[in-house]
């Protein structure tokens, strides 16, 4: 346990001041996600903008793509969620339907799939399978977070879970840590989101 204890403070304090940036910016933007905030946006838009630059100087090329999409979906999820609001305070937490879900999970694992399969061979991934899968789930989550569909956050939970588990099993403490952190973050999203969305159908009970 100290030893663990030892790797979580060493990541903290030998950390370079753009991964720390980058920590606060993601933990902020996740927690402003949560509370349903306009200001995630902004936030997050600078939060990829500096893992896109942290990626890009330890040289992966296709995480530092990533961050470009994601990029753009926030950017989109801004626009979305203050244009389709209309007169409302803010635009509803909605969920998909049944052949929505499916249809997620289903273009989620294919994804995982040919990316195993390709991307991570070409890039001699350590472990191409969960990169894969951490890759096309978190883009299927990251979608579904700006249309504000409730099922981003049981994605997230997946995710971090996977993440944790594979980072812990490497001895990668600091960083099975972080995802930890974000692992709860997701379980608190997934909570107060489903209370607003529950809060709506009382509201609204013919929606």
């Amino acid at each position: 346990m100290h030893e663990i204890l030892r790797n979580i403070r060493d990541g903290f304090t030998t950390a370079v001041p753009l991964d720390q940036v980058n920590l606060v910016l993601g933990i902020a933007g996740v927690w402003l996600m949560i509370r349903r905030s306009l200001w995630a946006f902004p936030v997050g838009l600078v939060a990829v903008t500096v893992q896109g630059v942290l990626f890009y100087q330890t040289h992966f090329p296709a995480d530092a793509t990533l961050q470009i999409f994601y990029f753009v979906t926030l950017a989109w999820g801004w626009w979305h969620w203050v244009k389709d609001r209309g007169a409302a305070p803010e635009l509803p937490v909605t969920a998909l339907s049944t052949r929505g879900r499916v249809i997620t999970l289903l273009a989620a694992s294919v994804v995982t799939v040919i990316w195993a399969r390709t991307i991570g061979p070409w890039m001699n991934a350590a472990m191409p399978w969960r990169d894969a899968f951490i890759a096309a789930f978190s883009v299927a989550a990251q979608v579904l977070q700006v249309r504000k569909n409730i099922e981003n956050w049981p994605l997230w939970v997946v995710v971090n879970l996977v993440a944790v588990a594979s980072y812990w099993s490497a001895e990668l403490a600091f960083t099975a840590f972080l995802y930890l952190v974000y692992l709860g973050l997701a379980v608190a999203g997934w909570r107060e989101w489903r209370r607003a969305e529950v809060k709506l159908e009382d509201e609204n009970p013919k929606l």
